[in-house]
């Protein structure tokens, strides 16, 4: 069973970066596509970026050139640098793992952007 524990959040001001790290267990890390998902306050889950065993990523068009998503295999860990950030990245950032049909959550870490 997957089991994902993000860190990383908090409060930041408008310009400044915050680095997001998700632990994964219980699962053969390498072989799942990793990404992160942001929930802002009454919207909708929405995938911010994600990537595959073999590295490659893809990005919100919102965060392309001020966020970057890695993955250390060695670790079972990912990553999410958050530069430039702006009040409209806040929200609660989640963890996903999947692999087919298998697909799992971490419980989330708030991001808040505000001066």
């Amino acid at each position: 069973q997957v089991q994902l524990v993000e860190s990383g959040g908090g409060l930041v001001q408008p310009g400044g970066s915050l680095r997001l790290s998700c632990a994964a267990s219980g699962i053969i890390f390498s072989s799942y596509v990793m990404g992160w998902y942001r929930q802002a306050p009454e919207e909708q889950r929405e995938l911010v970026a994600f990537i595959t065993g073999g590295g490659l990523t893809n990005y919100e068009d919102a965060v392309k050139g001020r966020f970057t998503i890695s993955r250390d295999n060695t670790k079972n860990t990912v990553y999410l640098q958050m530069n430039s950030l702006k009040p409209e990245d806040t929200g609660v950032y989640y963890c996903n793992a999947k692999l087919g049909s298998r697909n799992g959550w971490g419980q989330g870490t708030q991001v808040t952007v505000s001066s």
